[in-house]
Parts: structure tokens; sequence; C-alpha cells
């Protein structure tokens, strides 16, 4: 790209979210991470009660949403590839004080985002009956294809959320990304049962519920961004072209992290598969289901590598390579006690947890199952941090593809794998899935963590024999 730094901003341009990313690393690691962490808290709390709706159906209904689970995390995939990609890339510029090319970053993350929401949508809404039946999900076809044209057909809003939060956390704005994600939830706990119950859509309710929801608090986002216009970076399409330098800033992280995405997606459909081998649907029912906890023990993880993505940015642009590992280290020592307590609890509340998920006559055949699941995956809690933000460092210094190849590594070359081992070939049932999946996801936190390591302490390397050789 070419160079067209500025000077650094002035005060009436800067805003406090950039002051956060330029200031104290592991400062900016707290205060960026607790928004976005209360956000999920109440995001995961709504996927706890959507999952509790929906359990009120019957076991059918939450195989039919589990059927989906994959399909959602491509949709996910896609809008966080964006999303991340353009964060990454404003947060670099801002760290460069590059005002002029975060804006363009900005511009051009909002254009890719309209035409990868409308080319995923429009195929997978036609044909979504259609690929659950060749998927195996039998007389539950019907019921997971008018789920799944729901949400596809708001495709576009769910991208546009994604990726203007994204942009909100990439000029340090967590609290502004913190409250649409509170409202999107909030409205959808509230709308969930009216949708199901009252106005008696039952699972089709549910997606209703969902696109309603994100539709209202994406119009914050459209406020902020292009009616208020009170954001750091600017947003315009007056005179607007691609262009090349800004779209590899954008996608030399964002195509990797859909890639991520998108593997940790095939994975899922692929333990889907297999637990319909080793337990039938009730087999996929419990995994989802459970899966739905893991969510929410590790959700303070999604919080604090948002903020690693951010701080290791501005770091990274400004070429503070020392402030880039003292914010690397110190988020994942904060994940590793936070995930530490979040197993113990799991582990010892796990028969009250599943008893949530099934309450009815229908459901309680899942629930030792489930609690069994909820015990074993809980031990691998702490080791999801040194992987997982890593991985975010990866992602903020530039290196997708980094982050990418030890995503695969750990869910597709280990985890799968090894589930597929132990569940079947060794007969241990669901018992060994869950296993493999542990073991294979902790190992590849530890390779993550190890290249973590080595790449940054050859930053720091590299910079300070540069400080030699121009003071020679």
């Amino acid at each position: 790209m070419k160079n067209t730094q500025q000077p650094a901003e002035s005060a009436s341009t800067t805003t406090k979210g950039v002051q956060t990313l330029l200031g104290n690393p592991k400062k900016a690691v707290v205060k960026l991470s607790i928004p976005m962490i209360v956000a999920m808290s109440v995001h995961t709390l709504y996927n706890f009660v959507d999952g509790l709706w929906v359990a009120g159906l019957g076991p059918d209904a939450l195989s039919a949403v589990g059927f989906f689970f994959p399909f959602f995390f491509l949709i996910m995939a896609l809008s966080a590839g964006i999303g991340v990609g353009g964060s990454a890339a404003v947060s670099r510029m801002i760290g460069a004080k590059d005002k002029r090319n975060a804006d363009a970053v900005a511009s051009h993350t909002m254009a890719l985002m309209v035409i990868a929401s409308l080319v995923l949508a429009l195929p997978f809404f036609m044909y979504a009956p259609a690929i659950f039946s060749k998927l195996g999900a039998g007389p539950i076809a019907t019921m997971a294809g008018e789920y799944a044209r729901i949400i596809f057909g708001g495709t576009l809003i769910i991208f546009f959320g994604q990726v203007a939060s994204a942009l909100l956390r990439g000029e340090g704005d967590a609290k502004r990304a913190m409250t649409v994600m509170m409202i999107g939830s909030g409205m959808n706990i509230i709308l969930d049962p009216i949708f199901i119950y009252l106005f008696k859509l039952g699972v089709a309710g549910a997606a209703w519920a969902t696109i309603v929801s994100i539709c209202f608090s994406s119009g914050y986002l459209f406020y902020w961004f292009f009616i208020k216009r009170d954001t750091f970076v600017s947003i315009t399409f007056r005179g607007f072209r691609f262009k090349k330098a800004i779209l590899w800033e954008i996608l030399k992280v964002g195509i990797p992290v859909s890639f991520q995405q998108m593997t940790m997606s095939i994975a899922m459909l692929i333990l889907n598969l297999i637990a319909v081998r080793a337990g039938g649907t009730d087999g996929v029912a419990i995994f989802t289901t459970g899966w739905r906890v893991v969510l929410f023990a590790t959700l303070p993880l999604y919080g604090i590598a948002t903020a690693v993505v951010s701080v290791t940015g501005a770091a990274y642009g400004g070429k503070a390579f020392k402030k880039l590992d003292s914010g690397y280290m110190y988020a994942i020592k904060f994940g590793v006690v936070i995930e530490l307590v979040m197993a113990v609890i799991t582990f010892i509340l796990a028969p009250q947890i599943a008893w949530l998920f099934t309450f009815t006559q229908e459901s309680v055949r899942i629930r030792a199952d489930l609690i069994n699941f909820l015990r074993i995956m809980c031990i691998f809690y702490p080791a999801v941090s040194p992987g997982m933000l890593s991985s975010a460092m990866f992602q903020g210094t530039g290196k997708g593809t980094y982050s990418l190849t030890v995503t695969f590594i750990r869910t597709i070359l280990l985890g799968v794998p090894l589930a597929y081992c132990f569940a079947v070939i060794m007969g241990m049932k669901l018992t060994g899935l869950w296993g493999g999946i542990v073991l294979g996801n902790s190992l590849g936190a530890m390779i993550a963590f190890t290249w973590g390591r080595i790449y940054v302490r050859r930053l720091k390397a590299t910079f300070s024999s540069s400080e030699v050789v121009a003071a020679v």
C-alpha cells in the first residue's frame, strides 16, 4: 500500500477508544475485554433461553436446530472473516496514525459485506430442505429447512450487524459494540416465547425472533455510522472503487479467518455425523445442546480475543512490539484464570445445568449423557486460552494464515480424527467422541501458543536489530 500516512490525529478526531488502543496494553486488554464479555454473557444467556424454549418443543426440535448449527457457523464464518479482517486493518492503521486509510478500510469492508452476504444466502435459501434430507435429517428435514430459510433470508442483516460491530471494536469503541449486542440478545429473549408459543410458529418462531432482534439492533449501528457519523472511521461510497492494496489489508486476515471459521463449521458438521453414528439423533441433540454450555463457559475468551486483535493490531501498526508482547501474554494469563473457575463450576453443577435442557418427559432420556458431556468437556476449558488468544494475536498482526493453520490443526487434523477413532473405531460411543474433542483441542492449543511465542520473539528481535543498525 502506498504511504499515505498522516500526522497524529487532532484532539477533535481522536476518540477515547483510539486513546485506549494507543495506551497501556494491559489496561487496554481489560478495558476492551470487559464490555465484550458482558455483551457476550447476555448473548449466551439468549442462547441458553433459546435452547430452553426450543427444548420445550421436544428432542426433534432440538435436533432440527442442531442440524442447522454448522450452517449458522458458515454464516458467522464469512461475516466474522470480513469483520475481523476490517477490524484488524483499522487497528493497524490507527497504530500507524493513518486516518485516511482507516476510513478506506472501513468503506471497503462494508462493500465486501454486502457482496458476500448475497452470494451466500441465495443458494442455501433455495435448496435448504433438500440439503438437510441429504445430510440424514430424515423426518425432521422439513422442520430444519424451514428454520434455515428464515435465517438465510436475513443474512444481509446478520452480516451488517457483525461487520459494523467489528469496526467499532477495531477503533477501540467496545462499549457501543457491547450495547448493540445486548439490545439484540435482550430482544431475542423476549421475542422467543412470543413467536414460538404465542404465535404458534414452533421452531420457525425461534428463527423469526432472531432476525427481528438483529434488525432492531442493527438499526443503531446504521444510525451511528451513516446518519450521526460520530465514529472514528468515516464510511462513504461517493466515487467508491475497490483498491487492491486496501482489499489486501482486509483479506490477508479476512480470508484466513473465514476459512478458519468454516473449518470449525466443517468440523461441527462432521462431529454431528459422528454423533449420529455413535448415538443417533439423540447424539446430535446432546452435542448441540451441550455445546451451548461450552460456548457460555468460554465466552470470556471470545471477549478477550476481540481485545487482543485490536490491541496487538495497534501495537503492530506502531511497531511497538514490546507492548504487543505484554498485552498478548497478559491476556493469556487472564484467560487461563477465568477458565479454571468456569471448569470447576461446570463440573460441580453439571446435573443442574443438564436438567434445564431436559425438563420435559420426552427429553429426560438424554439427561445422563448430557451430564457426561459437560463433565468431560470442561477439562479442556483452561487450554482454550493460549490457543484462542494466540490466534487472535496472529489476526491482529496481519498473519491470518498462521491463525488458520493452528485452527486447522486443532479441529480437522487432531479433533475430528481423534473423535472418530475413540467413538467409532474403539467403540467408546459418545464418551469417546467427547474425549476426542477434548484431546484434539488441547493439543492444538499448545501448538498455537508455542508458535505464537516464537513469532513474537522474532518480531522483538528483528526490531531490536533494526534499531542497532539505525544507530550505527
